[in-house]
This record gives C-alpha cells, structure tokens and sequence, in this order.
C-alpha cells in the first residue's frame, strides 16, 4: 500500500512537494516484533494476576460456600448487594470513605502547591534543597515504620502530649476519638505525600518561560504579582491534571494506612470501605457479602477513572489515550 507525504522544497520553502511512500502493515509489524515479543512476559503476569482473579467476582451473587467452591455455591443474586445497602453501618463507611478520601486529595494538592511556590522564591540553593530533600524524604516510608511514629508521637504519654500539659491542657486520647483519628489520619497521608507533589509543582513551575518574569520586572511587577500572574497560570496545566486524575482515586481513603493505625474505638469516624470489606470477609467470614462491597465500589471507581481521565483529555493538552 502507498501512502501520500506533502513535504517542502529544500531550493524553496514555499513550495511543497507531495511525494508517494511504500507502506506496509506487515513491514511496520516485523519492524516493531521484538517490542511486542518484550511485552508478552508482561502481559502473561497481568492475565494471570490481575484479570484471572476476577472471577472471584461472582461471589457477589451466590452464597458463596468455602467448600463448594465458585461453581457449585447456590446462585442468589441481588441479594447480596440488598443486605449491605440495609447494613446500619454501610451509610457511615461510605460517608467515612467519602470525606476522608475527598479531603486527602483537596490537601494533597493545596499543601504541595504553596510549598512549591514559597520553594521558588527561595534564593538560597543549599536551604532549598535541603528543604525539598527533608519534605520528600517521608514518601519513601512505609506506613509499617510511619504508624509507629504516629502512635508514639500522639499517645498519651507522647511529645503531643507533653507539650500541651506545658499550657495547661489534659492528655488527649488522640487515637481513640473519632474526630482527632481522622485529622491525624489526613494530615499523616497529606504529610507523606507532599513532597512528591510538590517536586512535580516546581518541575512545572521551571518550564515557565523565564522572558515572562524579565518583562514583567521591567513593568514593576512585584514577586507576588509575578507568582499570581505568571506562575500559577504557567502552572494551571499540571494542576488540573494532577487535580482530574485524582477524582478517579476518590474511593481509596488508604487501605493499608488505616489498617495500621485504626482501633474498634475509631470504627464509627474512621472505618472506610477497604476496612469494610477485610473485616466483614476476614473476622465476620460473610465472603459473598464482601464480594458485594467490593465490587460496588470497583464500579463506581471506574466510571470515576473514565470521568478523571475523560476531563484531563479534555482541559489540558496532555493526550492521556
């Protein structure tokens, strides 16, 4: 097959030349074999792992027996998703999922995002660096090693503590009240993964144009009118990116975060869906009921991953698909 190609003139630039090319799908395939034969390892361990595990899905319809299996376990239906939606508890966990997760994203963004811009007016190179070095340094940490700190620095014998007996105020129970657990939930997560964001804030604030800042100097711009009108509009791309790719992560409050740091005391303000799910499968052994949750949640994050991804084609210049 033959393919037209419009080029220009080398002896003119204004004129241009259409010129005709072999093209050849099985030349383009043989081209690009050893590529596709890179990804077939790759693409055996994701079938294996992570499509094959989802035949587990129909446990959400049957009443799933251990010893009959997935085949032979009875077939009920809807009934399953009717049970959790009565569970007096459902309403609160996903209330609970919502707010925590919706609040981790808003800070998560927030936070990175004036520390970068107070990070670019810095002159001093060592006390950025050191500053960036020391932000990014939690993201890196396990929340095994970081919820040890957690509890010791808000126990009630903790530095926490401590320091507000020295004005006069009593031990506070901070891991066994509700509305402390959550705080120092969010803040924790938005603690550890700041620093991430925020290097990708100053990598996007060092594309800007530098011309802008020297013209807008020369027109007696001060540092805060050049950080509002020039860094921040250079910035906007990549904020709403982060910002629209972050929706389809609503449902993920952090699994394994509160897993390590929550107790029975903290169930009614802390309890999310994933906490959900592994106790009502793992200690209450209602795996079909489980399997409901799940998969009431998978659906939701996928039309939100679509909607996330759908928005970030559609405000920004960057081609996700």
């Amino acid at each position: 097959m033959k393919k037209n190609y419009t080029i220009m003139d080398e002896a003119d630039p204004k004129v241009m030349i259409t010129t005709k090319k072999n093209y050849s799908i099985m030349g383009q395939f043989k081209k690009e074999l050893p590529m596709h034969v890179m990804l077939i390892p790759a693409v055996i361990l994701t079938l294996i792992y992570a499509y094959g595990p989802m035949f587990g899905i129909v446990m959400a319809f049957q009443d799933f027996q251990p010893y009959l299996g997935f085949l032979k376990s009875p077939w009920v239906g809807w009934e399953n998703f009717e049970y959790i939606f009565n569970l007096p508890d459902f309403g609160q966990v996903f209330y609970n999922t919502l707010f925590i997760a919706s609040s981790k994203v808003v800070l998560g963004l927030f936070v990175p995002l004036i520390l970068a811009l107070l990070l670019n007016e810095v002159r001093k190179v060592l006390f950025s660096r050191v500053i960036q070095t020391s932000v990014f340094l939690p993201y890196f940490l396990s929340w095994a090693v970081l919820g040890g700190v957690i509890f010791e620095l808000f126990s009630l014998n903790g530095p926490v503590n401590a320091l507000l007996e020295l004005f006069g105020i009593d031990p506070i129970m901070f891991m066994g009240s509700n509305g402390w657990f959550r705080a120092i939930i969010i803040g924790s997560d938005v603690w550890k993964g700041m620093g991430y964001n925020m290097i990708i804030f100053l990598a996007a604030i060092v594309g800007i144009n530098p011309s802008l800042y020297e013209a807008a100097e020369v027109d007696g711009a001060s540092r805060f009118k050049q950080m509002w009108h020039i860094t921040l509009p250079g910035m906007l791309p990549i904020i709403i990116l982060l910002a629209t790719l972050s929706i389809g992560g609503i449902l993920n409050a952090g699994f394994d975060q509160i897993l390590i740091l929550y107790n029975p005391t903290v169930y009614e303000g802390a309890d999310v869906i994933d906490t959900f799910v592994y106790r009502l499968g793992l200690f209450d052994q209602q795996y079909a009921p489980a399997a409901a949750v799940g998969l009431f949640k998978s659906v939701i994050s996928l039309g939100l991953v679509g909607l996330s991804y759908y928005l970030a084609y559609k405000f920004t210049d960057y081609r996700i698909f």
